[in-house]
């Protein structure tokens, strides 16, 4: 079965500010009680953590909603979207729900998606 794919009438592109990506952390470090740690790889496959804010209307947080609740159940499910800094699509999944805040009187609305990119 196909993933979900971002939504068209939502931004596809991400604020500058509040955007960061991060490194899969795929190594295990035992400290040792003399000298330096040891350090091995853990496995070949770990999510990569992403942070994005879009900037949103009224509609499209509905829009935001709704593709979370019920496109992604809850955000359990995994979604195809571009990554950011490569424009390739990726198969993301959210690690907590979307934080809403208001820019203009609630006419503008930041959304901040903590997300990671699946293996």
């Amino acid at each position: 079965m196909a993933n979900p794919t971002w939504p068209e009438t939502l931004p596809q592109f991400v604020e500058v500010e509040g955007h960061s990506e991060t490194m899969p952390d795929t190594l295990l470090r035992t400290e040792m009680d003399v000298g330096p740690a040891k350090v091995r790889r853990r496995s070949t496959a770990a999510v990569r953590p992403v942070a994005v804010s879009i900037q949103c209307d009224a509609d499209q947080i509905a829009t935001l909603d709704a593709f979370v609740r019920d496109d992604l159940r809850d955000g359990a499910l995994p979604f195809d979207w571009l990554l950011p800094r490569t424009q390739a699509t990726v198969t993301f999944r959210f690690v907590r729900p979307p934080l809403w805040r208001p820019i203009t009187a609630g006419v503008l609305w930041l959304a901040v998606l903590e997300l990671e990119v699946m293996p």
